[in-house]
């Protein structure tokens, strides 16, 4: 089957909470969420096609996983899964989102180097498609069966990720295995077919505040008022890093903030403000980078989830101001850091 033809990814809806199993008709079935880059795997009984959750082919980025999975793959069949790279000392491995996200480049020699170096696998979840029919409208227990039947003894770098019915182990999946990179917990009923595109699962991530330093803002891609807040938080060495940055605020809020923000946009001695940009990356491109700086005194605090290095691991969620917060007491050390878990630990 072509990739083009392949149905979009089932999604998920977020809840606060790991529901419990009678909350859907039919039950539902816990199983880990993976960091890293959803994928639609197409093995036609010969070659591997692998197309992303937006359409985009991944087939020449993981050279590594289209050899291993044409010969792992007992039967054509379509699966839908996460790729991930695993880095670390046995014992001590995690889940590496950096890593991972370097295998997107555009020259295939670096692609072949990182393959070799850092090589990905294939968290195989689901069943779409067994030797040309269509497991769409099965329910999910029974395509749970077919895959186990199918990757369930497959080596690696094929793993299937594990599942329960039993809400107190997915809740201590919630804690323990984010310590080896992973995301939260996904609920799936077990009685539903696959809908494409809908978010008919349920997925339950982790969400902490902090205190963080308001650096500077972006203006919106609009010219009208505030796109984006940079952030930052003060190491041990008391230098202010850029740990990322709040979005998401409705029209009238990015005008309002314009105004809030003005006494402290930093200028120049002839009251030109003072020109300023964020470092590029290879995710930059010709993005605009530029960004206004203020004085460093103002607080905030924001919702997050994760932390990749320094840095706040996706964009993060602006909940309030904090007048009573000096900023030099927002510091790296506030911050809830997950005990270490080995994923291997995840994977048996």
């Amino acid at each position: 089957m072509e990739i083009s033809a392949l149905p979009s990814p089932m999604l998920a809806k977020a809840v606060d909470a790991v529901p419990e199993p009678d909350s859907v008709d039919g039950g539902l079935s816990y199983e880990p969420k993976w960091d890293g880059f959803r994928a639609i795997v197409a093995f036609d009984g010969e070659n591997v096609e692998i197309g992303s959750r937006g359409a985009k082919m991944l087939t020449r980025y993981f050279p590594e996983l289209t050899d291993a999975l044409s010969r792992l793959l007992a039967e054509p069949c379509v699966l839908d899964g996460e790729i991930v790279v695993p880095t670390g000392e046995a014992g001590n491995q995690r889940l590496d989102w950096e890593a991972l996200t370097a295998r997107i480049h555009p020259a295939e020699s670096r692609v072949r180097m990182l393959a070799a170096e850092t090589p990905a696998m294939f968290v195989a979840f689901d069943l779409l498609e067994q030797r040309g029919e269509s497991l769409l409208d099965v329910p999910f227990a029974e395509r749970r069966e077919r895959l186990e039947a199918l990757v369930g003894r497959a080596a690696h770098p094929l793993h299937l990720t594990r599942t329960t019915t039993d809400v107190a182990l997915a809740r201590t999946w919630l804690v323990e295995f984010e310590g080896a990179g992973l995301d939260g917990v996904v609920a799936k009923p077990l009685a539903a077919g696959y809908a494409p595109g809908k978010r008919v699962m349920l997925k339950i991530k982790h969400h902490r505040t902090a205190d963080v330093v308001i650096v500077g803002y972006r203006v919106h891609k609009s010219g009208n008022g505030v796109g984006s807040l940079l952030l930052g938080l003060y190491d041990d060495a008391g230098v202010l890093r850029n740990v990322g940055g709040a979005s998401a605020f409705s029209n009238a809020r990015r005008l309002e903030l314009v105004d809030e923000l003005a006494p402290l946009v930093r200028r120049d001695e002839d009251g030109t403000v003072t020109s300023a940009q964020t470092d590029r990356s290879r995710f930059s491109g010709s993005k605009d980078v530029s960004f206004v700086p203020l004085e460093p005194t103002l607080v905030a605090e924001v919702q997050y989830d994760q932390m990749e290095g320094m840095r706040f691991r996706h964009t993060v969620q602006f909940s309030r101001w904090r007048p009573d917060r000096e900023a030099t007491s927002c510091r790296f050390d506030q911050l809830d850091r997950p005990i270490a878990y080995d994923l291997s630990d995840v994977l048996d």
